[in-house]
């Protein structure tokens, strides 16, 4: 399902009430042009990139107003937008990336996010892909996702992290939320996505051992006309859910801590 179409979604579900004060909590091109075109009082998008914020406040100059603002921040600080509360907080895809900024912070994000959620959370996820298919298309977006995670971690990074609506449903009520909606839907894939993918491989190959680095991009071009040429095929590759989870806090809020937590031996 297109992107657009998971955020007329949460329009729908949001029906007449006003969207006030919107938090972004992990914030792209994507959802800030979503927000950008909604009636709120004021916008704050947070990533945890500098390169990124700087890259979007130059995208998105002519359409933020004095009072968004785009910040800089990761969510395992306990003083990030301290004491402030939105109207809605977006979680969009933010689950999947918290591996690359908090590694192992998953089980903590949702608790995390709740003083700052004061009407609702929205959360878009990907459900994560099975380890096998017998759908020809599904293949291709396998070997796609196979391809992009090697060459993440060959180039010495993270790669994201998705979690199925299961397992977000139930950290959702472990931390303090009521469910109040949860869809998924099926996904279709156009070319712009084999492009995006594969341009993530790209990207890391200057990271990776040379010889394996040409290797890589032999594989990748080959990967890219069997993709393409499925896609046309197909008229897209029909694999894979989004899901879209509404939710909103119960009980005080503002009584929720985020303690710094000192290890052992490491130091005063």
């Amino acid at each position: 399902m297109a992107l657009d179409s998971l955020f007329a979604h949460i329009e729908r579900l949001q029906g007449d009430r006003p969207w006030g004060r919107v938090l972004d909590a992990g914030t792209g091109s994507h959802s800030l042009a979503w927000i950008a075109g909604l009636t709120t009082e004021s916008s704050t998008a947070v990533t945890g990139e500098l390169g990124r914020a700087r890259g979007l406040e130059r995208e998105f100059s002519s359409r933020l107003r004095p009072r968004d603002r785009i910040v800089v921040g990761n969510w395992t600080d306990p003083l990030l937008l301290h004491c402030e509360v939105f109207d809605v907080v977006l979680a969009d895809y933010l689950l999947g990336a918290v591996d690359g900024f908090a590694p192992y912070f998953q089980d903590r994000l949702f608790t995390r996010l709740r003083p700052h959620v004061g009407g609702r959370l929205y959360v878009v996820g990907l459900e994560p892909y099975p380890d096998s298919t017998d759908s020809p298309a599904g293949r291709i977006v396998l070997e796609i996702a196979r391809l992009v995670n090697a060459c993440i971690l060959l180039a010495g990074h993270r790669m994201f992290r998705e979690y199925p609506l299961e397992w977000v449903l139930r950290s959702l009520d472990a931390s303090g939320y009521v469910v109040e909606d949860a869809k998924s839907f099926p996904i279709v894939r156009g070319m712009k996505f084999v492009e995006e993918q594969l341009d993530v491989c790209q990207r890391k190959l200057p990271h990776i051992e040379p010889s394996l680095s040409r290797e890589l991009a032999r594989t990748m071009a080959k990967l890219r006309d069997r993709a393409l040429t499925q896609c046309g095929v197909e008229r897209g590759l029909r694999f894979g859910e989004d899901y879209v989870v509404a939710a909103r806090s119960v009980g005080d809020a503002s009584l929720v801590r985020f303690p710094v937590l000192k290890l052992s031996g490491s130091g005063p």
